[in-house]
């Protein structure tokens, strides 16, 4: 490995990152499109891993692949800065808003290459988002 990692690809990169995470053990996690260039077999077992470290800790997870936020304690849907909607992932398949058709556009594969709009997502209910 070179000094900075020029030689490795962005999908190992992102590995070594989440592999430092885990070291580091933080108390509170920010994690902006943590498996993006991941293939898919070791996306599972990374949100596997991520579940586990996030568990007992506030984490933000900022995701375009929605698989990655089935889990969320909460769930806000920004589009063009704005909060749209907020609630957990099966309230708001429930509710077949624009969660709804994001969801059913990613996984019946109609997304049409639109970049979907950001979704975050708190391991644990904060206080300071309630006003939304």
């Amino acid at each position: 490995m070179s000094e900075r990692g020029s030689n490795l690809s962005q999908g190992q990169r992102q590995l070594l990152s989440i592999t430092r995470t885990f070291v580091a053990d933080p108390g509170i996690l920010i994690l902006d499109e943590a498996n993006s260039s991941i293939d898919t077999r070791t996306e599972l077992r990374i949100q596997e891993a991520l579940l586990r470290l996030m568990d007992g800790r506030t984490s933000f997870v900022i995701a375009h692949r929605l698989s990655t936020i089935r889990n969320a304690d909460q769930v806000l849907v920004v589009n063009e800065g704005r909060i749209i909607e907020r609630g957990t992932h099966e309230k708001m398949l429930q509710q077949k808003g624009f969660y709804y058709n994001l969801y059913m556009s990613q996984f019946k594969g109609t997304n049409k290459g639109e970049l979907p709009p950001k979704i975050f997502f708190s391991s644990e209910p904060l206080s300071s988002l309630d006003a939304y």
